[in-house]
């Protein structure tokens, strides 16, 4: 065994040691937390602080048989066991175990499916039971129909519900967005009534700078629904430096605190974004007059930076209320011809050419700045959406989105006013909403370390952020990079909203408040309401009340982008559905990400999904290993973490939310 090879085994066990030794301290002793369930049917269980029976921040691994009828998200009371060095091929040693012994709180009292033959329904939520059946009447609901159901409860070993409405037709776009929406809680549409109640909606007054003259420009993707930012580069106080001006719609002209709107969007947390469907956070005609048109004067809360323009340093800035003009609307897509290529589309004058090219410059310099200082930590993943003609609710394709430089552009520029602002606040006292993100534990980056060695890849020790960028970097250009960069970003917490200027582990930065999107993120909205009232030498509110919405806008972020995932995952199904309708036999090249006793699972790179591959459909027999599967003697083939395998779409099952595929050629 080489000497590597011997270091990692030793660290291996001594973290399972440490683990099991803290298990044995623990055994026997309740806690209460939340229950947090995977799509296998296993869940953690995340332990109050306060209750914590030592300094580990690890959850509460619950196996499948120590549920007992507890459902996601619900407050559950959990006796510790002794636990086990090693659980099944599929979840491998978890950790901290224990058995739920009492459900506290409920998370629902309801839940939406598809009725399948039976009697019985399916839940949308993956992270439910796979089957509930029904009592009592149907209201008229029949196979393939969404419902809501109220339940699910545990009766006999048996999970029960009733139908209390009938939403829509399965595989009809309409419905299944509906039924997203009605799962997930996410609020309709507004009304003609509301709508038209927040035009007549007259703008507050405050100390206002006029800026006619000031060269102003957006940039958006070429399908934006609002244009809350826009970006202007001018001469600075002496040769060295430039000021960068990041202005963004004053929002909090519009709706003070605790307004009719404010009470809306503070319900709603988040614009939502839904392949075929826009929901705003604020109501739409509002949201296009707040908005920065073209042409037209529009009411800014600004930030002026000073810029090195050797270094991409800020040296300084300053925050002015301002009335400016958007001169041109740009896109990301002409944006990034320009860059690539040097030649501008022909409807740009020179003077757009040349703040273009300036802004590429300085901001690629700010990037190069920060990411020496602080070392952030990028994850190049790319973003795949389902495109959608929402007016004729037609699914048009999936198309996969890099962060590219024109992205990278405005990015620095949102970046580097939110940590601004956040600075403003710390510096003078007020309380704020900041973006925090918590350190990753050690033992989940050494869990990923050994999970990539077995797709090939050495990767030091990442509590080192130099080490995790130097990984990333060392990736090679091909599927299983983003396979292995998805499992990284697992590994880390989920960022939240805090009302502390705390540490964001991935931006290397503390004090990072967010400002720069007010139309469409709740925390950003409460932040310019907080400097409105400072600017007018008004109350501001306290940290307790802003820690009260920080915690809001956590718990309505993770219900609006879960809404998002399960709607572009069902409507990639029914994209895939019309191939296997249309007799098409395309080749899909996937990666093998996880091998498990029923099958393979496989990231498909061009449609941005997991596929399945069936045990029965492999070539040959299984044989027992955690990871791999083996074929006959007379095949060369060897199913592990990482290979490449080619396949061919063979079904989709929509109850499961899975797309079933087969080795191309079978």
């Amino acid at each position: 065994m080489s000497k590597r090879k011997h270091q990692k085994k030793n660290r291996l066990l001594r973290i399972a040691d440490r683990k099991y030794e803290r298990q044995l301290e623990r055994a026997g002793k309740f806690v209460t937390g939340k229950l947090k369930m995977t799509h296998s049917g296993y869940g953690f269980v995340e332990i109050d602080p306060a209750e914590r029976v030592t300094e580990q921040a690890e959850d509460i691994f619950i196996p499948i048989p120590k549920i007992n009828g507890a459902l996601d998200g619900d407050v559950v009371k959990v006796q510790l066991l002794p636990g086990r060095r090693e659980f099944s091929d599929d979840t491998a040693n978890r950790g901290a175990t224990g058995r739920i012994v009492e459900v506290l709180e409920r998370s629902r009292e309801s839940f939406v499916g598809e009725v399948l033959p039976g009697g019985v329904v399916r839940p949308l939520n993956t992270r439910l039971p796979d089957a509930v059946k029904l009592l009592g009447g149907r209201k008229g609901a029949q196979k393939g129909d969404f419902v809501r159901v109220r339940g699910p409860e545990m009766f006999d070993g048996e999970w029960r519900g009733s139908i209390s409405s009938v939403i829509g037709k399965a595989g009809v776009l309409e419905a299944e967005l509906d039924a997203v929406m009605a799962e997930y809680d996410i609020p309709s549409a507004y009304s003609k009534e509301e709508n038209d109640a927040a035009m007549a909606i007259v703008p507050r007054e405050i100390e206002r700078k006029s800026y006619p003259k000031l060269f102003v420009v957006t940039i958006d993707p070429d399908d934006a629904k609002d244009f809350d930012d826009a970006l202007s580069i001018s001469p600075g106080p002496d040769k060295e430096h430039l000021e960068l001006g990041v202005h963004i719609a004053d929002v909090a002209a519009f709706i003070p605190p605790q307004s009719r709107f404010d009470a809306q969007a503070a319900r709603r947390g988040f614009s939502c974004y839904l392949p075929g469907r826009t929901l705003p956070m604020l109501p739409p005609g509002l949201t296009a007059k707040i908005s920065m048109q073209a042409g037209v004067p529009s009411f800014a809360h600004t930030v002026f930076l000073t810029v090195n323009k050797k270094t991409g340093e800020i040296t300084n800035y300053r925050r002015e209320h301002t009335l400016v003009t958007i001169a041109h609307r740009l896109d990301y897509d002409k944006v990034q011809e320009f860059a690539d290529s040097g030649k501008a589309p022909e409807e740009w004058p020179p003077k757009l050419k040349k703040m273009v090219n300036d802004l590429l410059k300085i901001t690629a310099l700010m990037r190069k700045y920060r990411a020496e200082k602080e070392e952030f930590i990028e994850l190049p993943l790319p973003e795949v959406r389902v495109r959608c003609d929402e007016k004729k609710n037609e699914l048009l394709g999936v198309e996969a989105r890099v962060s590219r430089p024109s992205e990278q552009l405005v990015e620095e520029c949102m970046l580097a006013a939110n940590s601004a602002v956040g600075a403003e606040l710390v510096a003078k006292g007020v309380a704020g909403v900041y973006r925090v993100h918590q350190e990753p534990e050690a033992e989940k980056l050494w869990e990923f370390s050994d999970m990539a060695e077995q797709f090939g890849f050495a990767t030091g020790d990442l509590r080192s952020r130099k080490v995790c960028n130097d990984f990333v970097r060392s990736l090679p250009d091909n599927p299983k990079r983003e396979v292995v960069l998805s499992l990284l970003l697992r590994s880390f917490p989920r960022a939240e909203y805090a009302a502390k200027p705390l540490l964001h582990y991935a931006l290397g930065k503390t004090a990072y408040a967010h400002f720069t999107s007010p139309i469409r993120r709740y925390a950003d909205l409460t932040v310019h309401q907080q400097l409105w009232n400072l600017d007018k030498k008004a109350r501001t509110r306290r940290s307790d009340t802003l820690e009260r919405i920080a915690l809001k806008c956590t718990e309505l972020e993770e219900q609006v982008d879960s809404a998002s995932f399960a709607a572009s995952d069902r409507m990639k199904l029914r994209l895939l559905e019309k191939e296997l309708e249309q007799g098409e036999l395309k080749i899909y090249e996937g990666v093998i990400a996880k091998v498990i006793t029923a099958g393979l699972q496989v990231a498909i790179e061009q449609l941005g999904l997991y596929g399945f591959v069936p045990v029965d459909a492999l070539p040959g027999n299984r044989r027992r290993g955690k990871f791999a599967l083996y074929a006959e003697k007379n095949s060369s083939s060897n199913f592990k973490l990482g290979d490449y395998i080619y396949l061919r779409l063979a079904g989709i099952d929509f109850a499961r939310g899975s797309a079933i595929f087969v080795p191309a050629g079978r």
